[in-house]
Parts: structure tokens; sequence; C-alpha cells
């Protein structure tokens, strides 16, 4: 479990479905972020025993609830959905709508990327945003991303279309150096 002042980061548990279901069948979380809309709880409990089932993946729940409300993860390497080194990991993160503009993505992720380059001993995190998606470019250059590079015309299979995706990145060195 991975802690910050308002957040706990923990293994998503089957009980989580309801909670993931009540945020993830909003349509304005998951086509903005590349999957599709939750249509029922059943729905969502076969995601936490599937997709979310990878270690390093963690659901976002509030400190004083323990209550689910969005998930970060890494993905480490080859379960990337970028074409990465095995010392490096993809994040990945979303929040339920009621949660949006509080910071709590950046403070979650910020968590992951210490998690990530101090415990996993990563050498680079990578992020990518829809093109449409300005909160995720917004969160991640709060963390200090920087644009890496664009895709266009890149094929999402979770929603069977096409997408231009901007791809950010930031190396140990340079995390370091933004925590001073």
């Amino acid at each position: 479990m991975l802690h910050t002042p308002r957040l706990i980061m923990r293994p998503w548990r089957d009980s989580d479905a309801p909670s993931l279901y009540r945020y993830a069948s909003d349509d304005r979380v998951g086509p903005i972020a590349g999957w599709p809309v939750h249509d029922s709880p059943a729905y969502s409990l076969e995601v936490i025993q599937t997709v979310f089932a990878r270690p390093e993946v963690y659901a976002v729940a509030r400190k004083e609830d323990d209550m689910a409300i969005g998930m970060a993860g890494l993905l480490i390497g080859q379960d990337s959905n970028f074409e990465i080194a095995d010392d490096e990991a993809e994040v990945a993160y979303w929040i339920g709508v009621p949660y949006w503009g509080q910071g709590l993505i950046p403070e979650a992720v910020g968590e992951l990327m210490r998690h990530g380059f101090e415990d996993l001993r990563m050498r680079a995190l990578w992020c990518g945003y829809f093109a449409d998606n300005l909160q995720s470019a917004k969160a991640q250059a709060k963390c200090g991303f920087r644009h890496h590079h664009t895709e266009e015309n890149k094929f999402n299979p979770f929603l069977n279309d096409y997408r231009t995706e901007h791809i950010s990145r930031i190396g140990k060195e340079e995390w370091q150096a933004l925590r001073g």
C-alpha cells in the first residue's frame, strides 16, 4: 500500500465493484481515457479481477473511508501500452468526476513516481494522454512529465477507434532535480 496526505493506494478488492461502477459508468471518465463506460457492477467486477489484477495497479481510495474513487498504476516494461525498456514504466490513472479539480491525481501520481523511482528503481516513467484530454495533460505537467512525442492515428483496441496520443516522459534524474 502507498499513502499520501489524503489517499490510500491499495490493491483492488472484489468489494470495490459498486464504487468502481459508480465512477466508471460516467461517460465523462472512460472514453476520454480510452476505455468503455462500465455498463454494470458485474462488468466492473470483471475489470477488477482481470485488468486491475496486476502488480502495481492500485485503487485510489479516500483515507477517511477507504472508498475507491479512481485508479493509479505502473505498467512496467512489456505491460505498458508503449514500447519501453524493462526498467521503465507507464503511469496510468483516472479518478471519478466528483473528485476532478482537487489535485488528487497529481497527489497519487506523485507518490506512484516516488515508489517507481525509489522502491522499484525505474530509470524512467512514461505517461500518455489523448488529444482531447486536457485535464490529463495538466496533471502530467504538474507532476513534471515533459512531452516526448506524439503518435497520430494510433489504434485504441478498447474503443475500436483511432486517436492522437501525446506521450510524456520523466527520467529519474529529472525527477530527483524537481524534488530538490
